[in-house]
């Protein structure tokens, strides 16, 4: 099937990383409640999939369920919590303890998926944490929409300092060492490899996410997703 097939997994897994980029951060910021029910149509749409239709449809119902469970928690936080920096991760980690259970099942890929989206995130939010950005993101999230891309780009600024420019790279050649290692251990005969092929992409694309992330702080803050 052309799911099945390595580079179409790794090119789907890395396209839904990026899709709430520019599909749910603007939809959950204007209209929240209708972004958040929309994560009932991606996990019936992906448990149809799986078990009633099944067969070569296997790999994209699980594939769906995992994408709602980031959904989901993408949804709770930057619809409701956006100001509490703090609470971003316990919040993304909502669909952590079935994830972990799923990873023992028939869905396995879409659990490798939210898990490695969600390492991404963690790593993300140290990095943000260490760095002091994540001082001023309540600040960010609250301000005037015409104040915030100006108060964003400078809180961005401070990872131009030697000691961010050193946190970003150890953080970078981190992720690459991780992916690389899931990608080393995928085998497309089977469902575990799969599921590490799935989840090296989802990791790697993390990187690129981020680097994206950054260059929109500084040269349009408005773009970037936080605003």
């Amino acid at each position: 099937m052309y799911l099945e097939r390595p580079r179409t997994l790794k090119f789907w897994a890395s396209a839904l990383v990026v899709l709430p980029v520019f599909l749910q951060a603007p939809w959950v910021h204007f209209y929240p409640l209708s972004a958040l029910l929309f994560t009932f149509v991606l996990l019936i749409t992906g448990v149809f999939l799986r078990q009633v239709i099944a067969g070569r449809w296997t790999v994209v119902g699980s594939f769906v369920v995992g994408v709602a469970g980031s959904w989901l928690g993408g949804c709770l936080f930057w619809g409701w919590l956006r100001s509490y920096p703090i609470l971003h991760l316990p919040v993304e980690a909502i669909a952590l303890p079935c994830a972990c259970i799923g990873l023992g099942t028939k869905w396995k890929i879409g659990s490798a998926f939210y898990l490695s989206s969600l390492l991404g995130t963690a790593l993300t939010d140290l990095v943000m944490a260490l760095s002091g950005v994540i001082q001023e993101w309540p600040r960010v999230v609250n301000a005037p929409i015409n104040e915030a891309g100006l108060i964003l780009s400078q809180a961005a600024s401070r990872l131009w300092t030697p000691y961010s420019m050193i946190l970003l790279t150890g953080t970078a050649f981190l992720i690459i060492f991780i992916s690389d290692q899931m990608h080393r251990r995928g085998n497309i005969n089977t469902n575990s490899g799969q599921a590490w092929l799935v989840a090296s992409a989802a990791l790697s694309t993390t990187l690129w996410v981020d680097g994206l992330f950054v260059l929109t702080t500084l040269f349009q803050p408005k773009l970037s997703g936080l605003i």
